[in-house]
């Protein structure tokens, strides 16, 4: 009993740690609070589910069976959150453009596609997609998972016309 005890006081330290750092990170990044508030509900989600795997192990469940569920969960895990199909791999998307710096509310970006490019500011970054307005004064949604998996210049010297056909140059 006191072991369990000390894991959830172990939880409560761990979020009590995390929480701030990730809000901090979240707030540097220019986005809006709702988005710091979503990124610390899927980590007090992954600690916690790491708590309970921890709690099995000490409630005298035997640890092959703990360990063979955990990696076939892991494995199913990892193919739904990084394939490109996946709409899981938004989500892991969402948590890896949040805290990335260069990334933020207000920047100009083009993503390239093998022979077309799509640029414009980006407006929000929701759970699944990023709002770029171009130009033209149009919105497009663009999957975030297609922003982790594209090139993408970050405030690029010249502007093109906010989508298009990548042409080369002719001498």
């Amino acid at each position: 009993m006191g072991i369990s005890f000390l894991t959830l006081i172990l939880y409560v330290a761990v979020d009590r740690v995390s929480a701030p750092r990730l809000k901090k990170s979240a707030g540097s990044s220019r986005l809006k609070s709702d988005s710091a508030r979503k990124v610390i509900q899927v980590a007090r989600g992954i600690i916690g589910l790491f708590g309970l795997l921890l709690l099995v192990v000490i409630w005298g469940v035997g640890f092959n069976s703990v360990a063979i569920l955990a990696t076939t969960a892991i494995t199913l895990l990892g193919v739904a959150l990084f394939t490109s199909w996946s709409l899981l791999s938004n989500l892991t998307a969402y948590l890896i453009l949040l805290l990335h710096p260069s990334l933020k509310r207000g920047s100009f970006i083009r993503i390239f596609d093998p022979d077309n490019y799509l640029e414009g500011t980006i407006l929000e970054m929701t759970l699944f997609n990023v709002k770029l307005i171009l130009n033209s004064l149009e919105n497009v949604l663009c999957p975030k998972n297609l922003i982790l998996g594209r090139p993408v210049i970050v405030n690029p010297r010249d502007r093109l016309a906010g989508i298009g056909k990548l042409i080369p140059k002719q001498n």
